[in-house]
């Protein structure tokens, strides 16, 4: 009951996440059947940051597994954030907020990207990690992006 509680959590969040749109990819491992396993880089806009973009890239798992959405994608992802334009809250932050999520096996592995706000340093901190239902995984990559005046257009 426990874990059903937990998939219908992740379905309630999905929507409210952040989309991803693939920038490019490069083909690591070649398979004869199915797809070629791959490193994918997505980029995604904060949903309540205006003037943040993040970069992920994963890697995606190939195959005739990994064609039809089987495979379990690795853990690791690497994430860079960068100011890209006037910074500006469209809605109250919350320190570990979820901003994006992305499954990364059949049902009980996702890939996501957290927010935390360093006030002191007027900085805005994002954390990507994968986690399953039954164990997480410490693999994480972090960035951060001092929020600096944006030059005006002349």
């Amino acid at each position: 009951m426990r874990m059903l509680k937990g998939l219908l959590g992740v379905l309630l969040v999905l929507p409210m996440c952040a989309a991803a749109e693939q920038i490019g990819e490069v083909s690591t491992v070649f398979k004869w059947m199915g797809a070629n396993d791959k490193i994918v880089v997505e980029a995604f806009d904060d949903p309540k940051v205006a003037g943040v973009t993040c970069y992920l890239s994963r890697a995606k798992t190939g195959g005739v597994k990994g064609s039809l959405g089987l495979a379990e994608d690795r853990a690791e992802a690497s994430i860079a954030c960068r100011q890209t334009g006037p910074v500006s809250f469209k809605a109250e932050l919350k320190d570990g907020e979820e901003v994006f999520r992305e499954r990364t096996s059949l049902v009980f592995k996702t890939m996501q990207v957290v927010r935390f706000f360093d006030e002191k340093r007027n900085t805005l901190v994002y954390l990507v990690y994968s986690d399953r239902v039954i164990e997480g995984s410490p693999q994480n990559a972090v960035t951060a992006i001092p929020i600096m005046p944006w030059p005006e257009k002349t």
